[in-house]
């Protein structure tokens, strides 16, 4: 089990008009996920949800708050005895072609990690190639295809594929999919998310999933958690479906209302969610981070910060002092 308390991070601009300026990435996020489990975090781009991931798979610092991995703190260990840890939480790129390298063939990429496990543990050269073969093909492709093969003779859904594969070379605990399908043909997503359903199902892997995409986060996930997160804070946490059919956070609410198809979910109201203003990460309120935009807010939103907890008649978490059920209507496709 993998969990966070109050991590914060905070980065500093360099160069340009801007230089200097702090941004705050995250601040004081909590979450959980259970080993075998499924978590979604979904947000506008910008909102944090990236520098989670990588925090969690040990590729970027916080500035402060706690992880936690199977019962031991990560803080106080020095960076080598972290590395165990964090090596069985394996992230899988938004960008396939980038994340392998162009001069490698695919049997070089795999071999490179399997060989090295093979050293730690005393295995011969024929348990690596036939290793590779073995997660290739738990993966869905052909080895004596894809071995030989450079990443730009393969197509973007094999090269996710592929990443994903690289990842497994170590038999990780979780696969963390850092909007995993975002650059692949949409006629080839479904079947990405399949497999990292499937692998989830089979190797009893668990599955970060980061997107924008509220229904791939509800198609990995079905039985897990989703946090959605604005400018860095958790504003609404619960069940998947529980979020999805009935969010009671305003932002929450406008999220799903920017979804062109919500498949029966729509829920029409006298009350639309529409942002009142265009995001401006400038201001620096005091009060509800989303108060600037939200068109419910009320004095106590400016000048108060709603923390996240659970209120009476609500299943979820949530940080909103008035949280109601209102409308979610899917924008109509084609009106601009």
């Amino acid at each position: 089990m993998i969990t966070g308390k109050n991590i914060t991070k905070t980065f500093r601009q360099r160069g340009g008009v801007l230089a200097g300026r702090e941004v705050r990435a995250l601040r004081g996020v909590d979450f959980a996920i259970e080993k075998g489990g499924a978590a979604s975090f979904i947000g506008e781009s910008g909102c944090g949800k990236t520098t989670l991931g990588r925090i969690i798979a040990g590729l970027e610092t916080h500035d402060s708050g706690e992880i936690t991995i199977d019962g031991t703190p990560m803080s106080p260990l020095k960076p080598r005895r972290r590395e165990p840890y964090f090596r069985r939480i394996q992230l899988i790129h938004q960008d396939p072609y980038s994340a392998l390298n162009p001069t490698r063939t695919i049997h070089q990429t795999l071999n490179a990690p399997l060989a090295l496990r093979a050293r730690q543990t005393r295995r011969p050269q024929s348990w690596v190639d036939e290793r590779a073969e073995e997660l290739l093909a738990l993966v869905g492709l052909d080895p004596g295809y894809v071995l030989p093969r450079y990443p730009h003779q393969l197509s973007g859904g094999m090269r996710q594929r592929v990443v994903i594969a690289r990842a497994l070379t170590v038999d990780p605990d979780m696969l963390v999919a850092d909007e995993a399908v975002s650059m692949i043909d949409v006629s080839l997503r479904l079947g990405i998310l399949g497999l990292l359903k499937d692998l989830r199902e089979r190797l009893g892997v668990s599955v970060l999933f980061i997107t924008h995409d509220v229904a791939t986060a509800r198609y990995i996930g079905d039985d897990g958690e989703l946090y959605v997160i604005y400018r860095g804070q958790v504003v609404e946490r619960g069940h998947v479906e529980t979020i999805i059919s009935d969010p009671v956070h305003p932002y929450t609410q406008s999220l799903l209302s920017a979804i062109p198809v919500l498949h029966g979910l729509e829920r029409p109201g006298e009350q639309p969610v529409v942002p009142t203003e265009a995001l401006d990460e400038s201001h620096h309120d005091a009060g509800c981070l989303f108060a600037r935009r939200c068109p419910f807010r009320t004095e106590r939103c400016v000048a108060e910060l709603p923390v996240l907890g659970h209120a009476e008649g609500t299943p979820q978490e949530h940080a909103c002092f008035h949280p109601e059920r209102r409308s979610v209507v899917a924008t109509p496709i084609g009106r601009g």
